[in-house]
Order: C-alpha cells, then sequence, then structure tokens
C-alpha cells in the first residue's frame, strides 16, 4: 500500500476537485453555447426535470438542441478525452518514456487504418460495432510492432520511438490514401472524418458503442497503478519486486489499444491529448500513477470539452476540426518537450 506525504495527498486532492468542478462548468456552458443559445439556467432546470428534482422541461426547440445535439456530443468529448488521457499515461508509464503517445508513435493512425479500412471496404460483420472491431484490431497489432521495434538491449530509447512513430504515421498515411482513392463520395466524406477528427457526428448510440470499450479501460488502469510506480524503478526492481513485467506491459498494451480505439472509432484521429495531459499533471502532482491514471482521464476529458467548444465557437458557422485543432497546440508543446528532454539527458541517446 502506497503512504503519500500529507503536502502531496492534499495537492493531489485540490487538483483532482479542480478538474472535477471545471469539467462541470465546461460541460454547463458548452451544452448552452451554440447557434440556438442555452442559458445555464435553463440547462441546469432541464437536466433537474429530467432526473426528476424539480425544474422545467424546455420548449420543443431547445429540449431536442440540448439532449440530442449538445449533451451526446458533450458527452463523447468526455469519453474520447478520458480515453486518449489515460492511454498516454499508460503509455508513459508502459514505455518508461516521457514522449510515448497513441498519437505519436503511430497508435492512432494504425487504428484509424482499421476504421478507414472497414468503410472503404463496405464491411458489416459485427453490425454497428464494425468500425471499432477494426480499429481495435489494427491500433493493436499498430501498438505490439511499435512496441518491438522500438525496444534495443531491453529498453526503449528516446530516438527510436520517435523515428518508429514517423514511420508508422507515414505507412498508416499511405494507408489511408489507399482507402480514399477506391472509396466512394460517401466513404470518402466518412474517411475525411477520420482523418480531420471530429465530434461532429455525436449521436446517442456512437455513446453507446464507444461506453463499454472507454468503461473498461478506464476501469481496468488503475490496478496496475503501483506496479507501474516500481517498473519507473527499472525492469530489474520492478521484477526483483515481484513485478511480472512482460506480462503487465503485454496487459496495459491490449488496455491503450482499447482506449484508443475506442477514441478513434467515434472521433477520429485526435492527437496529442495523451502527450499533453501526463505531462502537465506530473509537474504539478508527481510522478505517482496512482494520481496519475484518474487524473489524466479527468484532464483528457477537460481538454477535450474545452477544445471541442474552441472548435464550434472560434470560426462559427464553420466548425474547425478537433484533430487539426488539437495539433495546432500540441505540436509546440512536443518539440518543447524533446528539446527539455534532450538537455536533461544531455544527447538523444
Amino acid at each position: 500500500m502506497t503512504v503519500l506525504r500529507p503536502g502531496v495527498a492534499r495537492r493531489e486532492a485540490v487538483l483532482g476537485t479542480t478538474l472535477a468542478v471545471g469539467l462541470v462548468l465546461l460541460a454547463l456552458l458548452s451544452v448552452g453555447v451554440g447557434a440556438y443559445h442555452i442559458g445555464t439556467g435553463d440547462v441546469v432546470a432541464s437536466v433537474a426535470h429530467r432526473i426528476g428534482f424539480g425544474g422545467h422541461r424546455l420548449d420543443r426547440v431547445g429540449e431536442s438542441v440540448l439532449w440530442d445535439v449538445r449533451v451526446p456530443r458533450v458527452v463523447l468529448a468526455v469519453l474520447v478525452g478520458a480515453s486518449l488521457g489515460c492511454a498516454g499515461a499508460l503509455m508513459q508509464g508502459v514505455f518508461g518514456n516521457p514522449l510515448a503517445e497513441p498519437g505519436v508513435i503511430g497508435i492512432s493512425s494504425g487504428a484509424a487504418v482499421g476504421a478507414a479500412g472497414s468503410i472503404a471496404l463496405g464491411l458489416g460483420f459485427a453490425g454497428n460495432w464494425t468500425v471499432t472491431v477494426c480499429a481495435f484490431g489494427a491500433g493493436l497489432l499498430t501498438v505490439l510492432a511499435v512496441y518491438g521495434l522500438s525496444r534495443s538491449g531491453g529498453r526503449t530509447e528516446v530516438v527510436t520511438l520517435v523515428l518508429t512513430g514517423i514511420a508508422v504515421n507515414a505507412f498508416a498515411g499511405a494507408a489511408i490514401g489507399l482507402c480514399v482513392f477506391y472509396a466512394d463520395n460517401a466513404q470518402l466524406t466518412e474517411i475525411t472524418f477520420w482523418q480531420l477528427g471530429s465530434l461532429s457526428q455525436a449521436t446517442w448510440p456512437k455513446v453507446l458503442a464507444v461506453l463499454p470499450c472507454a468503461a473498461a479501460g478506464l476501469a481496468v488502469a488503475p490496478f496496475f497503478a503501483r506496479r507501474l510506480d516500481l517498473l519507473a524503478l527499472g525492469e530489474r526492481q520492478a521484477r526483483h519486486l515481484g513485478v511480472d513485467v512482460e506480462r503487465m506491459r503485454l496487459a496495459l498494451i491490449a488496455v491503450v489499444a482499447l482506449l484508443t480505439a475506442a477514441a478513434v472509432a467515434v472521433a477520429g484521429i485526435v492527437s496529442f491529448v495523451g502527450l499533453v495531459v501526463p505531462h502537465l499533471l506530473r509537474m504539478a502532482a508527481g510522478p505517482g500513477h496512482r494520481f496519475l491514471l484518474p487524473g489524466s482521464a479527468l484532464g483528457g476529458a477537460v481538454v477535450l470539452v474545452a477544445a471541442d467548444l474552441a472548435a464550434r465557437t472560434l470560426a462559427a458557422p464553420a466548425e474547425l476540426p478537433l484533430g487539426v485543432l488539437t495539433a495546432l497546440v500540441g505540436s509546440p508543446f512536443f518539440f518543447w518537450l524533446l528539446r527539455r528532454t534532450r538537455g536533461r539527458q544531455g544527447g538523444w541517446a
């Protein structure tokens, strides 16, 4: 059992509470803002009425906009952001590398190839789950390939990891290009959605389709927190302390693939959330995974709800692609992180 110093526990509690309150406030703001404005008081009243705590119904248009368009979109943003944030924290713990992230090392692109391929080929073997299953399979194969190729001498090197990600992303881009070449107009529109990332097609069925994958991954991840802390001491030390390192890595690789596939299957490629959020939390609260894993899920949800709100409003009435927006913000952070890592290590080795 991990014993936390009072100062660390207090800092984690304050940060967790701040993120939770921020998420609630952002969600309330997001469901009200748009071409059809709904006041925060009306949002609260409608929610209270739905759950049986008084309040009142809105007019027919207001109820439809709120519950059929805005709320499923915000719920989907929470699920996708939480999945990507938690997946990023797990990747960094599994690889023992601060540069690991599903988008940077190609897992998101690999999952998108599975989704785009299923669309272009018109597959339907699993009904509404077909795209999710294909994204999961492709994401799992990608993460296994990255894991195998980035290992050298029993450890994962920064240069190997980044270069492997570049190669995987390039290959995935070519594969998606082939899907685009052979797709018809309707399929082309869907594939473009995967490449740019968006929550504009959010519906309750999509929320229900991704919920089991995201919930399973997010529920399993915290059980590995202590073992990830031990792994941070080094593989040999972790083994001496009773951790089956390879079995844990394989299990967490599957969890990361599940979380990433769940996100990609409904939102397309949304990069850098899993890189930025865990680092900000690690700077604020320390490296302990007991807080970092759930905190990254909560922080990822906050970031993606905020990013989706910005995507809907910055260029209104047009809508910015969500993946483009997160990449524009995340890329400078990644560059800073590369420089910081190089400066601390005295080189790229």
